[in-house]
């Protein structure tokens, strides 16, 4: 976790904001706690894309879609403003490290527990999409690992199933080497990244 920047609100919807988690295109990931001491984390939308309507728009579809997605597997969304000068959405904060960082260290996983591994984050995606989802992002990165069992994480790709990207037209989200096929072409012939596609990058 990095110290916040100057720059970096003090707090967000009833979270003190601690540190940063991180960052990237469409937004900043804070590590927030609220006043009952719960922590969580908090993703705020970056001001060029707040002042998007049309993508307001999206992203409260979408945060309404991530609130019903129940999986033991996935982490739950805890609170979320979209009406805010800068939407946010914080989800319950799972300490772990990521399946990449595990695998980085320690090389493959024996057999039983890549089977076990992929049995439960099909569930969480089968909760994802259940809920009208797609996650677009699906890697060990974005893969939590804690004692009783894995989370899924990072919906800041995420969209509704059927709906057009949040990104600008022609964008490709996600991350090379586990994008399926039709989202690295951007939809095109192929149609928009599905739920199947998460399928492919689970793999």
């Amino acid at each position: 976790m990095d110290d916040l920047r100057p720059t970096d609100p003090a707090r967000i919807g009833g979270h003190r904001l601690l540190g940063r988690l991180g960052a990237g295109g469409m937004g900043v990931v804070y590590l927030g706690r609220t006043d009952a001491g719960a922590l969580a984390a908090i993703k705020v939308i970056l001001p060029e894309h707040a002042g998007d309507e049309e993508f307001r728009t999206r992203f409260r579809r979408e945060a309404e879609a991530a609130r019903r997605v129940e999986s033991p597997w996935a982490v739950s969304v805890t609170g979320a403003d979209t009406e805010a000068e800068r939407p946010w959405l914080a989800t319950e904060f799972v300490p772990g490290p990521t399946l990449s960082d595990v695998v980085a260290r320690r090389g493959p996983l024996p057999v039983r527990s890549v089977t076990v591994l992929g049995r439960l984050l099909a569930r969480a995606l089968a909760s994802v999409h259940a809920a009208g989802l797609v996650h677009r992002d699906v890697k060990p990165g974005n893969v939590l690992l804690t004692a009783s069992g894995p989370r899924l994480i990072d919906f800041g790709i995420a969209r509704t199933a059927g709906a057009t990207a949040l990104t600008a037209t022609g964008i490709v989200v996600g991350t090379p080497g586990f994008l399926p096929p039709e989202q690295v072409s951007g939809g095109g012939a192929a149609g928009p990244a599905g739920s199947a596609g998460d399928v492919f990058s689970l793999g």
